[in-house]
Formats: C-alpha cells, sequence, structure tokens
C-alpha cells in the first residue's frame, strides 16, 4: 500500500482512544479519553495521558490498566483475583 492513499480514518482508527473502545475497555470514546488524561492506561510500560497517541499494530495487545488504576482493582476484584498484596498499594 502506498502512502499516498492512506486515509485519515485509517489514522484515526489506531488513536488509542479508538482503539480502546473497539476493545471494550470502555462504552464510548468519550470515556476513554478521560481514563487516559487521568493516566489509567498503558501502552507497553508506558503510561499515556495523550488520546491521540497513535498505536501500531504491534502494541494493539499491550494496551493495558496502569498497576494503580482503580478500576483495574474492580476488574480483579470482579474476577476474585486480587492479591492481598496488589490490595496495599
Amino acid at each position: 500500500m502506498e502512502l499516498d492513499k492512506v486515509g485519515i480514518s485509517r489514522f484515526c482508527r489506531r488513536r488509542l482512544a479508538y482503539l480502546m473502545f473497539k476493545n471494550k475497555y470502555c462504552e464510548n470514546i468519550k470515556d476513554a479519553v478521560t481514563f487516559i488524561e487521568q493516566g489509567q492506561i498503558r501502552v507497553g510500560t508506558e503510561v499515556i495521558t495523550n488520546p491521540a497517541f497513535l498505536v501500531t499494530r504491534s502494541l494493539e495487545d499491550h494496551i493495558t490498566w496502569t498497576n494503580n488504576s482503580k478500576i483495574k482493582r474492580n476488574i480483579m476484584k470482579y474476577n476474585d483475583q486480587v492479591d492481598d498484596y496488589d490490595m496495599l498499594n
């Protein structure tokens, strides 16, 4: 594929907020933007606070909640996967 034929919509679909919505981390893109701006999302080992961050295909599988995220803690409680050590943080 030539770079001249890449449209704007393809770039928009690589943005972190859209990928969070697509992968069902949240119910809408507005919530995704809020979570990202609060510093609750990490891509690989880096915490991302820019909702327009472009995620490569190789990093798409490495989108996770940060370790100190209350949302991650609630998900782990729901799934009964909380470790006592994790509750101390």
